[in-house]
């Protein structure tokens, strides 16, 4: 059964599509092949037990599927968790584009499993920039060579997506250290045996601190202090949840836990950032990576699945929906690799639309998933269900994506008059591609509609905006596919779909956009 897009394929947009140059392409694809060669053999064998199985609290202790711990051992000694770390620390020091890529294959054999050592390595990126250089010698080493994993661990039961209601404490210690006291949700991998220890990345309230989001601070708080002692951290409970069963969403508590301070006073959302925006491109690439698993899956059952006289693959509708998976997939990965590989500026336009709009697409290509296997998708021994269900989280944690949205919008729009859209857009239109000037006028005339409009409606709009922006440039990416002619035949073939059969979507979003419904923009009652 196939699993992820081939290594050769991925190797190839890089260097021809991304622009990316900092390694050989034969050097690219050793590595990509190497990421397959595990996924395959050792991280997609125990997905669908995984999923049966799932991680279980016993006596405290959270207890994972079969062949977990094994699989993180073989994981992190391959050396995967620090392909992108600095080597002073015991990190290969190669890109942190390439690892992404990387990282796609494991996500599409096991995406519960490619959770751990995802947040393991956004910790090490967060420690990277704002950690002192005594934190970055203890505390990076250990995640990098897999003695220790990382978490994030942000929400509480009172406060969401909104961080302003953060209430865990953070009190003095005449050491120098913090007594953490608070109760942390849905905390993914938050405790298990794969590693001897767990590095919690917590954001809690010094005593001075002002209220709302400008008085969080973040603290580093190990499972085990330095002397083998437990800490003051425990896992209360944990979510049952409709996928990524083998991967433990926690209820944390925090019971006077030792904790140190990461970054200055008071700054900690600025600094967790670092973390939540690798986090966002790696959730972006999940959704990529979920889109083609279940494509593979689908296109492997259509190909012996025999109805009206033949395989169900040889009907034009069947082919539809297979090709509209794989296109979706093409798109998302573009979009990821180039949001990651872009400069900072456009990095930051672009991150909140890769992670919504990839989530979004993932969520599509499953569902048509379980459309091609017909009645047999909708049992679960098929696993075309799991993926759904699997898919399902991306478009909500590491931020909804209402929110990047959001963000989009006014970070993204509203902060510069639309400087960096415009210049995009421009960039665009400049490639003369007859294909894409109905999306990029489009998008431009809903850009302009944005800045002009009230909050409320202009916050109405943002969905669609997002949409909009990523059907777009994953449109646009799609086209210098297809028009390089040494493209590889099914990235062709899906680059040219995407252009007939997803890119009008673009245009359909914008006139969501400038015509808000009061019903949606005023104080209807819903009900």
């Amino acid at each position: 059964m196939g699993v992820t897009i081939p290594p050769a394929e991925t190797a190839w947009l890089l260097h021809h599509i991304i622009g990316f140059d900092a390694m050989a392409p034969d050097d690219t694809l050793a590595v990509l092949e190497e990421a397959t060669k595990l996924a395959c053999g050792v991280l997609a064998p125990l997905d669908w037990p995984g999923d049966r199985h799932g991680s279980r609290l016993e006596h405290g202790h959270v207890v994972s599927p079969p062949g977990f711990a094994d699989a993180f051992r073989a994981y992190a000694e391959g050396g995967w968790i620090g392909i992108a770390a600095n080597p002073d620390h015991g990190g290969q020091g190669l890109s942190h584009i390439l690892a992404l890529a990387a990282f796609e294959p494991v996500s599409s054999a096991n995406m519960a499993f490619g959770l751990c050592p995802m947040l393991t390595q956004d910790a090490i990126a967060l420690l990277a920039t704002h950690g002192t250089p005594d934190q970055q010698t203890r505390l990076m080493a250990p995640m990098i060579d897999g003695r220790w994993t990382g978490t994030m661990c942000l929400t509480e039961p009172q406060s969401g997506s909104d961080l302003a209601g953060v209430r865990t404490r953070a009190e003095p210690l005449p050491n120098g250290g913090y007594a953490i006291t608070g109760q942390k949700i849905y905390i993914t991998w938050g405790e298990h045996e794969l590693a001897s220890n767990i590095l919690h990345m917590v954001l809690a309230r010094l005593p001075d601190a002002p209220a709302g989001s400008a008085g969080i601070s973040l603290f580093a708080v190990p499972k085990l202090l330095p002397d083998g002692t437990r800490n003051g951290v425990s896992c209360l409970s944990l979510e049952h949840k409709l996928g990524i069963h083998a991967s433990p969403t926690c209820v944390m508590g925090f019971e006077g836990a030792t904790g140190e301070l990461v970054g200055p006073p008071h700054r900690g959302l600025p600094c967790m950032f670092a973390m939540m925006n690798a986090a966002r491109l790696g959730v972006a690439m999940q959704g990529v990576a979920v889109a083609e698993r279940a494509f593979r899956r689908a296109a492997d059952f259509a190909t012996v699945r025999v109805q009206g006289g033949g395989p169900i693959v040889s009907h034009p509708d069947v082919r539809r929906m297979l090709w509209t998976m794989r296109a979706l997939a093409l798109g998302g990965r573009l979009l990821t690799l180039y949001a990651a590989a872009a400069p900072e500026a456009r990095a930051q336009l672009l991150i909140p639309v890769a992670k919504a709009w990839c989530t979004d697409a993932g969520c599509e290509a499953a569902s048509l998933g379980v459309q091609v296997h017909g009645g047999m998708g909708f049992v679960e021994e098929t696993g075309a269900a799991q993926h759904l269900r699997d898919a399902r989280i991306a478009p909500i944690y590491e931020g909804t994506n209402g929110i990047q949205a959001i963000t989009l919008v006014r970070r993204g729009l509203l902060r510069d008059q639309g400087a960096a859209m415009a210049a995009l857009l421009d960039e665009i239109a400049a490639s003369g591609a007859d294909s894409l000037a109905e999306a990029v006028a489009a998008t431009r005339q809903a850009a302009d509609w944005l800045r002009k409009a009230d909050a409320r409606s202009a916050e109405a709009g943002a969905h669609g905006f997002l949409q909009t922006v990523g059907t777009l440039v994953a449109g646009w990416l799609c086209h210098r596919v297809t028009a390089e002619r040494d493209a590889p035949e099914a990235a062709r073939a899906a680059a040219e779909v995407f252009l007939v059969q997803i890119l009008p979507r673009a245009a359909s979003w914008s006139q969501t956009i400038t015509r808000p419904h009061p019903a949606i923009t005023g104080d209807l009652a819903v009900a």
